[in-house]
């Protein structure tokens, strides 16, 4: 059976004549006739039948009415759920590692709220290379670290530096002090540098690594002690106190030039909530 036969007979259902019916689906009243004769023809039955001056819907007719009311509730839940897709593409969001265990799976809930049926690929990726692919459209958007002096990107979440090391490692028992940072371009490896430098505190730059778990690892091991940020710090390492002050910092979503879908209002609401 059609789907159109079929809201066209429902619409005869509603107002019970084929005039007003032919009326409300914007069709001539030969139309509409000729359309349920069609679709009597094709069932083999008589849907219509008299009553007085009136046209009312035969015992097949009124067989008809439930099934064909079923049958349009879902033709147009299959075209909602399926037009959702239309024109839809994958939501391309870069992250560094650091911030993968807690800023990360907050983002995605909050998209997926936004939206049920995104779809979203995720990179995990250094800052400086995050912002070339946001350069370059290879990405949609970015978590990264914003600058002090600046005001770009929408705020997630702010971040404390912090000193870390093993859990029995004793920083009186070493000297030079090893350490295990970020690269150089990060906020927390010149923060640390300088505020040794200034302590007189003699040290040893064992690692400049460009992901959380490996800084991670190398602390773990008792090779090195280390500075990030206390959102990427795991509960078997240790914070040190009465070490040189570190910068707090805001961590923001940072849009590319080409404007996603996803990134709506109410998205964006979501994700800074």
């Amino acid at each position: 059976m059609d789907i159109d036969a079929l809201r066209s007979f429902l619409a005869f259902v509603e107002t019970g004549s084929f005039t007003r019916a032919a009326k409300q689906i914007n069709r001539t009243q030969s139309a509409f006739s000729a359309q349920m004769r069609k679709l009597e023809d094709e069932l083999s039955v008589s849907l219509f039948e008299k009553e007085g001056r009136n046209l009312v819907l035969s015992e097949a007719g009124l067989e008809l009415r439930a099934h064909a009311e079923q049958l349009v509730a879902l033709h147009n839940k299959a075209l909602y759920q399926v037009k959702r897709y239309e024109d839809k593409r994958p939501f391309r969001l870069g992250c560094p590692e650091d911030y993968n265990d807690i800023i990360l799976p907050k983002a995605i809930r909050a998209l997926k709220q936004a939206e049920p049926t995104c779809s979203i690929q995720v990179f995990s990726q250094p800052s400086v290379t995050l912002r070339e692919w946001l350069d370059d459209d290879k990405i949609d958007a970015a978590i990264l670290t914003r600058a002090p002096d600046s005001e770009e990107g929408h705020w997630l979440a702010n971040d404390q530096g912090v000193w870390i090391a093993s859990k029995d490692f004793e920083i009186d028992d070493v000297q030079p002090i090893p350490l295990a940072l970020f690269q150089s371009d990060c906020k927390y490896h010149a923060a640390a540098i300088d505020g040794l430098t200034k302590r007189g505190t003699p040290y040893q730059l064992l690692a400049c690594c460009n992901t959380a778990s490996a800084q991670r690892a190398i602390v773990r091991e008792g090779m090195a002690i280390g500075a990030m940020g206390r959102i990427s710090v795991t509960d078997d390492l240790k914070i040190l106190d009465n070490m040189p002050v570190l910068p707090s910092v805001d961590i923001v979503l940072v849009l590319g030039a080409r404007s996603h879908p996803l990134m709506n209002k109410e998205c964006l609401e979501q994700l800074m909530g």
